[in-house]
């Protein structure tokens, strides 16, 4: 409690101490912070990719689902473009 006779009790500071303690609380932050971070962009990565697998997927899909109208555009009925403008 009290100071030895010998030393001097400015020399003698808790503040010397103070950095050991706090070192770990602020690496383990960082690591937090930086973990986080990854697992977001792990995220990130994974929604891209699904998005666009799917999209591949579906495109195939629709492309093998074909029916023999699809190959002729001209085989619907047409409307004709010009009734009623009153040449």
């Amino acid at each position: 409690m009290f100071p030895e006779p010998g030393l001097d009790p400015e020399s003698v500071t808790p503040a010397d101490e103070t950095p050991a303690v706090e070192a770990p609380a602020v690496e383990k932050q960082g690591v937090n912070v930086l973990r986080m971070i990854g697992w977001f962009s792990a995220g990130m990565v994974l929604a891209t990719l699904s998005i666009v697998v799917g999209a591949e997927l579906r495109s195939r899909h629709k492309f093998n689902k074909r029916t023999p109208y699809d190959f002729y555009s001209s085989a619907a009925e047409q409307t004709a473009g010009e009734f009623g403008v009153g040449v």
